[in-house]
C-alpha cells in the first residue's frame, strides 16, 4: 500500500471517483430491475419465462452488470497499485497503457463468468429447480450449493487464488507485461485468479436470489473483506464451516420433510 501513498492525490481519486461510479451504475441498474420485478409479482403471479433468444440476452445483460457492481469494489487496491507502478515507469520513461486495459481485462472474466451463470439459470429454469424470483426452489439443490461453496473455502486452489488477490503488489511484479495488450492480459489473468477465488460463492445467488439486493451486497461485501482484511482468509475458513452447517441444515430439513 505505500506504493498508492506515493500517487498524487488527484490521482487516486480520480480512479476512485472512476470506479465508484461505475459500481454505483450498476447497483441503480440493479435497484430498478430488482423493482420492476418485485411490482410484477404484485401486480400478477409471475410465471417461469419462456427462454427466447432475447430473454437469454437480457439475463447475460443482468449478470454482467451484477458481476461489475460485485467485483469492482474489491479489485480497486490493485487498479491502485497498478496505476503507481505505471506512474512510476513512466517518469522513467517506460511507455505504459492506460489503466483501462488492465480493467478491461479483468472484467472481460467475469464477464465470461455471466455467460456461465446464465447458461446455469437457464439449464435450472428447465429442470424447475428455480422459482420465478429466481431462487432455488430445491432444498438438495441450496444444500449441495452451500456444502460445495463452503468445502472450497477449505481447499489448497482457494487459498492459490485469494493469495493473488490480498497480494497486488506481488501479483503485479510477477505477472507484469508492456504495452496496451500486456494491461489487458495482466488484467485478465487477475481476473482468473479472482474469478478462482470467487466463482462458488457467486453460484450462491442461487440459493439466496439472483435479485435478492440484500443477499447481493452480503456476498459483494464479504467478497471485499475476505481480500482486504488482515484475518480476511481465516474469516473466510470459518464463513465456511458456517455455509456446510447451514447446507446440512438443508439436507435434514429435506430428509425431516
Amino acid at each position: 500500500m505505500q506504493l498508492i501513498k506515493t500517487m498524487p492525490k488527484r490521482d487516486s481519486l480520480a480512479i476512485g471517483i472512476s470506479l465508484g461510479g461505475i459500481t454505483l451504475l450498476s447497483w441503480l441498474y440493479l435497484f430498478s430491475m430488482a423493482d420492476d420485478m418485485g411490482m410484477s409479482k404484485s401486480g400478477s403471479m409471475m410465471q417461469i419465462p419462456t427462454w427466447s433468444a432475447g430473454y437469454f440476452g437480457m439475463m447475460f445483460l443482468m449478470w454482467a452488470i451484477m458481476m461489475v457492481g460485485m467485483m469492482l469494489p474489491s479489485v480497486t487496491p490493485t487498479v491502485l497499485i497498478y496505476s503507481a507502478i505505471a506512474r512510476k515507469s513512466a517518469s522513467a520513461g517506460t511507455p505504459i497503457a492506460p489503466i483501462s486495459a488492465f480493467v478491461s481485462g479483468y472484467l472481460v472474466m467475469w464477464i465470461v463468468f455471466s455467460l456461465i451463470a446464465t447458461t446455469a439459470q437457464w439449464g435450472l429454469d428447465r429442470a424447475a429447480l428455480l422459482s420465478p424470483m429466481m431462487v432455488s426452489n430445491s432444498a438438495g439443490l441450496g444444500a449441495f450449493l452451500m456444502i460445495t461453496a463452503g468445502v472450497y473455502q477449505w481447499l489448497p486452489i482457494k487459498d492459490k487464488c485469494l493469495q493473488q488477490c490480498r497480494s497486488p503488489a506481488e501479483f503485479i511484479s510477477r505477472h507484469w507485461r508492456k504495452g496496451r495488450v500486456g494491461a489487458f492480459q495482466m488484467g485478465l489473468s487477475h481476473g482468473v485468479f479472482c474469478l478462482g477465488c470467487c466463482w462458488l460463492l457467486m453460484s450462491l445467488l442461487f440459493v439466496g436470489g439472483v435479485m435478492n439486493l440484500l443477499w447481493i451486497a452480503t456476498i459483494t461485501l464479504f467478497v471485499l473483506f475476505e481480500k482486504i482484511l488482515p484475518l480476511g482468509k481465516l474469516g473466510g475458513r470459518l464463513v465456511g464451516i458456517g455455509m456446510i452447517a447451514t447446507g446440512a441444515s438443508f439436507v435434514w430439513g429435506w430428509w425431516v420433510a
